[in-house]
């Protein structure tokens, strides 16, 4: 479509939503807690204007983004058909709560409003009436006449408006939304009606583009494409709609001009389309051919369509040591990527623009990533298609509902409705996204979250895809030989899970450092799982997290590591990017890097006075507060009592207790001969939960709040190094102090030291 013809459908859109211009001119966004540079992109007579869906194109379309009315509805409230206008405004695709929607607030039920024209040109035709999505039940009217409801906050969905069309001039459009956000069952992801932590602001509504496009009666409703590398070979399925008596597909396949195969065949079954020494795709060299699709009767073209694909295969194999690997076109390559909750602080789950959308895949290949977790959210097609031509492999979670379930309890019993909701919506994921190259693995449930009978969906999903992956669950609650994956998460981590001879050993999540930049902050008080204290000393740390997990690469078949994360979202200050994409809070070239594996020294480790984690360690230990120089070398401790450590409460994750410890505070001292050693390589070892002081030769050494999941290391204060002393006898006291939950506390001390690679 031309740059003339898309002017004057935009400037049809703008009179016939029934909104004036000097409205529209005048339209402002609200003013948000953080705006990012994309904004000033976003107007009403032009919002996300781009062909909405990339591997199914036809040349006629009419874009419905921008000014509609809008209504805070009631239960049981009559559409407001007949011209009747509703009170406020909202520029669509934004959801409700969004700055950017011109709103910014929240309501369960919605009414939307628009008129529109169709463009005389299309009579004749079927006219086709799309949503990206909207979140999360809509009903839609034209004329006033019912046409559907869709439940489902992720996927597209379309009805056939033809009947309800008047013969010309104005037609009344009316959606109504309604959405539980976390008082429902449905799949939600993580929002909630009152963010805060690691769950945010809720999207209401319709929060992709809406758009009409004239069809044939009889028509390419579908297609799926699956890539055969090893059979050197593309299945092309083309699903119709309407009359297919005598229809055949044609199927091409282009190399830019170039016609690399074609084929035809039955619609509705696979098309073998011959691709003869692929190029295959893949993150570094991310190839995609061009197919061409025709719907023929007797010779006769009935309708036409544009797609394109990639040539690559999914799967486990052994590597040379024999250990189970994920394999992308028959070679093991470890994934290193971002969690990636795909929020915005002035759209939330919308994009302010398609730059925007291209902007975070460009970002994570420049900071050396070949993979992108995206966190139980779906994105828009168009969010896929910047993977599929930049190259980034895709982890694609299943949106999250329900309730939660604790590490280590069994599956949760939903409910028939919810179940069968999870599943409808499940498959609607699939079927809808399927044909992307960059996704090679579906997530099927994260953390517990709405996870239930585990060993039927996960297989359920592999019926339903056998061409890519199927992590059954990301951490916390594993069943053993379900899924492809044995996927942890340890913060900070880095950690592995056993090898196995049928799954892949994978860390689904680990890092989270946090640094909040001011300035670049959704609020004023942040949090992140660790914290750093500038941009060098993230950057430093992160370096040493990825340099253990390429560690556990080598030495304990970890395949993949998934780091927290991309960017910061509301209240999160984990990113590697502030939450308005402003600030990269890292050396980009140090983290990639370590991140793609090119940086030339290995860190070494070692216990140079061991932790519990493997051989219990004798220290003597008192639950009453002791005298006021407990952690001094001369203190007599001959009255406290002696037991192994650690020490804590059974079911503290990843502790490892052998003395029970259940009340609010422990003391805890040891001797120990520090060996010969450079003294400026040593840090300590601890695993603690919750509030931590530690002392070395009555200096205090390290000093920390809140808790762990696993052993870190942690800096000795400068002050505390300098008593240290080599060959002879030093004193190790600990004070440990706890609030609720689980608790721990182990501590030793290590030694780090690089060597070349």
């Amino acid at each position: 479509m031309n740059a003339k013809r898309v002017a004057i459908l935009w400037l049809g859109l703008a009179v016939g939503s029934g909104l004036s211009l000097v409205r529209a001119a005048e339209w402002k966004p609200k003013s948000g807690p953080l705006t990012t540079r994309w904004a000033k992109d976003v107007h009403p007579e032009r919002v996300h204007p781009e062909y909405p869906r990339p591997q199914l194109v036809r040349k006629d379309w009419l874009n419905l983004n921008g000014l509609w009315q809008l209504g805070f509805g009631k239960e049981g409230e009559a559409p407001p058909v007949g011209g009747k206008a509703l009170d406020e405004q909202i520029l669509v695709p934004f959801p409700v709560e969004s700055a950017l929607s011109g709103v910014m607030k929240h309501a369960d039920r919605l009414w939307y409003r628009r008129t529109f024209e169709v463009p005389k040109a299309w009579n004749g035709q079927r006219v086709l009436l799309h949503f990206g999505a909207v979140d999360w039940e809509a009903t839609v009217w034209v004329n006033g006449k019912e046409l559907g409801t869709h439940r489902g906050g992720y996927d597209p969905f379309d009805l056939d408006v033809t009947d309800a069309l008047k013969p010309g001039g104005d037609q009344e459009l009316i959606v109504r939304v309604f959405d539980p956000t976390d008082q429902g069952t449905q799949p939600r992801g993580k929002q909630v009606l009152n963010p805060d932590g690691i769950y945010y602001t809720p999207t209401t509504g319709i929060w992709q583009t809406v758009w009409l496009e004239p069809v044939s009666p009889t028509r390419i409703k579908a297609l799926r494409i699956v890539p055969d590398v090893d059979g050197g070979k593309a299945r092309v399925t083309v699903e119709g709609a309407g009359d297919d008596a005598g229809l055949t597909a044609e199927v091409v396949a282009l190399d830019g001009e170039t016609t690399v195969a074609s084929a035809r065949g039955s619609v509705g079954q696979p098309i073998e389309l011959p691709i003869a020494q692929a190029k295959l795709w893949s993150p570094e060299s991310p190839f995609l051919y061009d197919l061409r699709v025709d719907l023929k009767r007797e010779g006769q073209v009935i309708d036409s369509a544009t797609s394109y694909f990639g040539m690559r295969k999914v799967a486990l194999g052994p590597d040379e040591k024999g250990v189970t690997r994920l394999l992308v076109n028959g070679k093991f390559v470890f994934q290193v990527g971002p969690l990636d909750q795909g929020f915005w602080p002035d759209g939330l789950y919308t994009a302010p623009t398609d730059e925007a959308l291209r902007y975070d895949i460009e970002i994570t290949k420049k900071l050396g990533y070949n993979t992108t977790r995206k966190h139980v959210k779906v994105e828009p097609d168009r969010w896929y298609y910047w993977c599929d031509r930049l190259g980034l492999l895709v982890w694609q979670d299943m949106p999250s509902g329900d309730k939660s379930i604790a590490p280590g309890k069994p599956d949760l019993v939903r409910t028939p409705e919810s179940a069968k909701q999870y599943e409808v919506e499940l498959r609607a994921m699939i079927d809808s996204f399927a044909n992307h190259p960059s996704i090679i693995m579906w997530v099927v449930f994260n953390e517990g979250w709405g996870q239930f009978e585990t060993a039927r969906m996960t297989a359920l999903t592999k019926s339903l895809d056998p061409s890519r992956l199927a992590n059954g669950a990301s951490g916390w609650n594993d069943h053993p030989g379900v899924g492809d994956l044995h996927d942890i998460h340890v913060y900070p981590g880095p950690a592995a899970p056993p090898t196995e001879p049928k799954r892949a050993a994978v860390l689904g999540e680990f890092g989270g450092l946090g640094l909040g930049v001011d300035g670049h902050t959704w609020t004023e008080k942040t949090w992140g799982y660790r914290g750093a204290a500038s941009k060098d000393d993230l950057t430093r740390k992160y370096e040493r997290l990825l340099q253990r997990s390429w560690n556990l690469q080598e030495s304990a078949g970890l395949s993949a590591a998934i780091y927290t994360q991309i960017t910061d979202v509301e209240t999160e200050a984990n990113g590697l990017l502030t939450y308005d994409r402003e600030v990269i809070k890292v050396d980009v070239a140090r983290v990639a890097a370590v991140n793609n594996g090119t940086f030339t020294t290995v860190l070494e480790e070692r216990e140079v006075v061991p932790t519990s984690r493997e051989t219990p360690q004798e220290w003597s230990y008192t639950f009453e507060a002791p005298a006021a120089d407990w952690f001094q070398p001369g203190f007599d401790a001959s009255g406290w009592k002696v037991g192994p450590g650690g020490f804590g409460t059974k079911g503290t994750p990843r502790a490892v207790v052998r003395t029970n410890w259940s009340s609010a505070d422990i003391w805890i001292r040891r001797e120990f001969d520090l060996p010969a050693t450079d003294i400026a390589s040593l840090v300590l070892v601890v695993h603690h939960d919750e509030d931590l002081e530690v002392y070395l030769n009555g200096v205090l050494a390290a000093k920390a709040g809140g808790y762990g999941t696993e052993y870190e290391e942690m800096p000795i204060s400068e002050a505390a190094r300098a008593t240290l002393r080599p060959g002879k006898k030093n004193v190790l006291a600990v004070h440990c102090h706890q609030t609720g939950g689980g608790q721990y506390i182990d501590v030793g001390v290590g030694e780090f030291k690089s060597r070349p690679r």
